[in-house]
């Protein structure tokens, strides 16, 4: 409760001590209203990188409710996801709905924090503590996942990405950040960050080619062909659809299903693989009736083998680019692949099924079955 009051108080400029929570609404038939995500500037040197989660967060919140006409006092809950900040677990992580949040500029990434010994005793709980980088070695190695492969799909998705952008795809979800930076002689000044930075239209196979293996000697990881490091923030609203009717808001989508897998935590990257038959399953569809899915690129191999896997058309994963392009900030991607999800079934204007998954570190993969209902 402290944490929503403390939250409320960004949106409204005074603390939340006065404020009291709606009816929390129900999971199920959940229309999403107007979709608004923050830059996700590339690493390492990229303007956000100063900036601090809760700033980032009030700012995706302000735009979110200012554009519904909405107060705080008519939100049932908030929900933060984060990932790498202290006190702000993989849990959380997991199952937030509402906001996501990262600053990985300002996370100490090399600490997994105090783990007993006696889980390290356990081979599963102990290969939750592999990097992900040779989580991805990992699944290359066992299903024969080219090198070429990855390169071939990482520049895919830098073109698609340069692509959506310069045809100002992006612009609806995004929310201009003003900040503070300091160059490399503590230099500061106020910039806004108003697109995304890690997007490489010039992005070739043979500049691909010439990487060095990121994580493993001899390996086919490298960082053209892994998500970016990256700062961001992404907020949705949720709503039973009558309430949203109610109100007068615009149904941008409505939550068919989803699910949530596990998979072994070495390999952690073939969750969308696993994820997305049961998400699909459960809503009654097959991978023929959706037209986009948004899978994230944590790394090109894992995508690329559950790709392969579920069989799906190339031209419906990721049409706008993905992680490899856009960056991937951990807690604030899946609000951020929902977000794009929606704003481009909309700008195709018909009826139409998406879906959103992702890998998930420690061994899971979660998907989600949206439905656009049409202009």
């Amino acid at each position: 409760m402290r944490r929503l009051q403390v939250v409320l108080g960004h949106l409204t400029g005074r603390p939340g001590s006065g404020w009291e929570p709606a009816p929390q609404a129900a999971p199920s038939g959940v229309p999403g209203t107007p979709c608004i995500a923050g830059g996700r500037p590339r690493w390492p040197r990229f303007p956000l990188q100063d900036t601090t989660p809760d700033e980032l967060l009030s700012a995706v919140m302000t735009a979110v409710l200012r554009d519904v006409k909405l107060s705080p006092a008519q939100l049932g809950d908030i929900c933060v996801g984060n990932v790498l900040q202290p006190g702000a677990g993989a849990i959380m992580a997991r199952i937030a709905q509402f906001l996501r949040v990262e600053s990985m500029s300002l996370a100490d990434r090399g600490n997994p924090g105090n783990i007993t010994s006696r889980l390290v005793e356990k081979e599963k709980a102990r290969d939750c503590l592999i990097p992900m980088g040779i989580t991805s070695e990992n699944v290359a190695e066992r299903f024969g996942i080219s090198r070429e492969k990855q390169d071939t799909f990482a520049l895919a998705s830098q073109q698609k990405a340069a692509r959506a952008q310069s045809k100002g795809c992006f612009r609806a979800e995004i929310v201009p950040v003003t900040t503070t930076v300091h160059d490399d002689k503590g230099t500061e000044r106020s910039i806004t960050v108003a697109q995304d930075e890690g997007i490489r239209p010039n992005t070739t196979m043979e500049g691909l080619a010439k990487l060095k293996p990121a994580f493993k000697k001899g390996g086919s990881t490298t960082a053209g062909n892994s998500s970016q490091v990256s700062d961001g923030a992404a907020a949705l609203l949720l709503a039973r659809r009558s309430k949203a009717e109610e109100l007068g808001l615009p149904i941008l989508g409505v939550l068919r299903s989803y699910a949530v897998v596990g998979v072994p935590p070495d390999i952690m990257g073939i969750g969308p693989a696993c994820a997305i038959p049961v998400a699909l399953q459960k809503a009654g569809l097959t991978v023929n009736d959706v037209d986009i899915f948004e899978i994230n690129e944590a790394f090109a191999s894992q995508a690329v083998y559950c790709v392969e896997k579920l069989g799906l058309p190339p031209e419906k994963v990721n049409p706008l680019g993905g992680a490899v392009a856009l960056g991937h900030p951990l807690g604030c991607t899946g609000a951020r692949q929902v977000i794009t999800l929606l704003n481009e079934l909309k700008r195709r204007g018909k009826r139409a099924y998406g879906v959103v998954s992702m890998c998930i570190g420690t061994g899971m993969g979660a998907a989600a079955v949206f439905e656009y209902p049409g202009n």
